[in-house]
């Protein structure tokens, strides 16, 4: 970046196009301005593509040890940098420093490790036949796009372009134009680290660059984290050329506490589940299920936790609390709130808009409770992405379990219970991609990540995430003689 002006990171260098129109990027919790972004068109887009093309070339033909010694270079970078990378994600994103120095970055680097340690066992597979034998070959697919979200802009950026390129791809990263900063910053260490130039091109702009990324032919692969409206509408652009799509998408997750639970594990859970990044993740459990039996005492723990929460400028260090991404964003969700309250929920915690000293214009939303819920109300049934939590009571295990996959949504859900057997016993029934038992909201590598029904397609993070990137080839050879029929 260069005299406050973002621009996308192409070939192995900042592009700079003065005719390409601007686009400022504020500060969430204090409104002050960032800087601009070159909004790159349809000429930035086919130079992407052809330099990627170009990358490919070169990184397909390296062994996959040299892949993995290449990206582990640049983990060490990223763990070297945390801080100023933290401190990065916090003025663009507005989340607590804590949570970015101690997940964000760190979470970035374990991912990337992971696929490098991965990078040189990827092979195919061996079919001994009569007189013949077959063998597979995992192949890269080529030019892939990644759509990151403004949630977890460098973690989403690892997550994504990781696999890409242990596999052998070369990735084209569209961050959201609201969280665009720290995907430059990951392609320069990539280059620092020695990434041949194209493999991870960073390009900055609209939903419209986006587009014809996924429209074009030579772009083999769409990787995306958003919202389900944005996946429908990828699906369809990608449909023109029957690429390979991996989505992660929205989520209105359920979290069942029983009544064997251990009370205030449970309440730490709900808290992470819905407070944390002042609500904006998408497995969010915010339809928390409570038996009717420990209500009660779980809602007055819950509103006495709830309070202690602090709620301020993002980089002290003792902020849990930071601010929404947009006042646009944080509109929509006060929104929702006078929803909850006209629909006849009970605010029990939090429902309005503070102002913290020093970051006036920041938008912060109190953690929210709303209990007394009913499943029909719009705040249950309806993704918020803030810090809402819906309580509803149940009164036995078949009702919550039919309650909870009431949703077009599916992907996460939790359990909370003393009951192994009853844990894993509901788990199975659950409609989820990712279902934690005694804990929630942790998304270790290796575990795959992915949604159910419309919350996504594919999935990412752990072995099954090559599958995603790699194609197989079948190879027959023939070791005696073509049986013909033909004279």
């Amino acid at each position: 970046m260069q005299d406050g002006i973002l621009k996308s990171y192409i070939g192995g260098r900042y592009l700079d196009n003065p005719a390409l129109p601007l686009a400022d990027n504020f500060n969430p919790a204090t409104g002050a301005l960032l800087c601009q972004v070159q909004q790159a068109g349809a000429a930035e887009a086919e130079q992407a593509v052809k330099s990627a093309e170009a990358g490919f070339a070169v990184w397909s033909e390296m062994s996959g040890a040299e892949r993995g010694r290449i990206m582990n270079k640049a983990v060490g970078i990223l763990r070297a940098r945390n801080r100023e990378l933290a401190e990065l994600e916090v003025r663009d994103n507005g989340k607590p420093i804590q949570e970015a120095e101690a997940v964000d970055v760190l979470s970035g680097a374990d991912c990337i490790e992971y696929f490098a340690g991965m990078a040189a066992g990827i092979h195919g597979e061996h079919f001994q036949l009569k007189g013949a034998f077959a063998y597979t070959r995992r192949e890269p697919l080529g030019v892939c796009l990644g759509i990151g979200a403004w949630n977890y802009p460098i973690q989403i950026a690892c997550w994504k372009s990781a696999p890409a390129l242990a596999c052998g791809n070369a990735m084209i990263y569209k961050p959201s134009g609201m969280t665009p900063m720290s995907a430059a910053l990951l392609a320069e260490i990539y280059s620092e680290a020695g990434v041949p130039d194209g493999v991870f091109n960073v390009i900055q702009g609209s939903s419209s660059v986006a587009r014809q990324l996924i429209a074009d032919e030579r772009v083999a692969k769409v990787s995306i984290t958003g919202s389900v409206d944005t996946g429908k509408a990828i699906m369809k652009d990608a449909a023109s050329t029957l690429k390979r799509v991996t989505m992660e998408l929205g989520g209105k997750s359920p979290l069942i506490i029983f009544d064997d639970a251990d009370l205030e594990q449970a309440v730490s859970a709900a808290m992470l589940a819905n407070f944390y990044t002042q609500g904006e993740i998408c497995t969010n459990g915010t339809r928390v299920f409570v038996a009717r039996s420990i209500h009660g005492a779980f809602m007055q723990r819950l509103k006495e936790r709830t309070a202690l929460l602090k709620i301020g400028d993002p980089m002290h260090p003792d902020t849990q609390v930071g601010a929404q991404v947009s006042p646009g964003h944080a509109q929509s969700v006060l929104k929702y709130i006078d929803i909850g309250q006209s629909e006849g929920a009970v605010l029990a915690a939090g429902g309005q808009r503070v102002i913290v000293p020093g970051c006036e214009a920041g938008w912060f939303i109190a953690p929210t409770i709303f209990d007394q819920c009913r499943d029909d109300m719009r705040i249950v049934s309806e993704e918020i992405f803030g810090p809402v939590m819906s309580v509803l009571v149940f009164d036995d295990e078949a009702e919550v379990i039919q309650r909870a996959n009431a949703s077009r949504l599916g992907l996460a859900a939790g359990v909370f219970t003393r009951d192994l057997a009853r844990a894993h016993r509901v788990v199975a029934k659950l409609q989820a991609g990712v279902c934690w038992i005694n804990n929630y909201n942790i998304t270790p590598i290796e575990m795959p990540f992915g949604g159910y029904k419309e919350s996504g397609l594919g999935y990412e993070n752990s072995l099954t995430a090559i599958d995603c990137y790699t194609q197989r080839k079948s190879v027959y050879v023939e070791l005696t003689g073509v049986a013909s029929p033909y004279a």
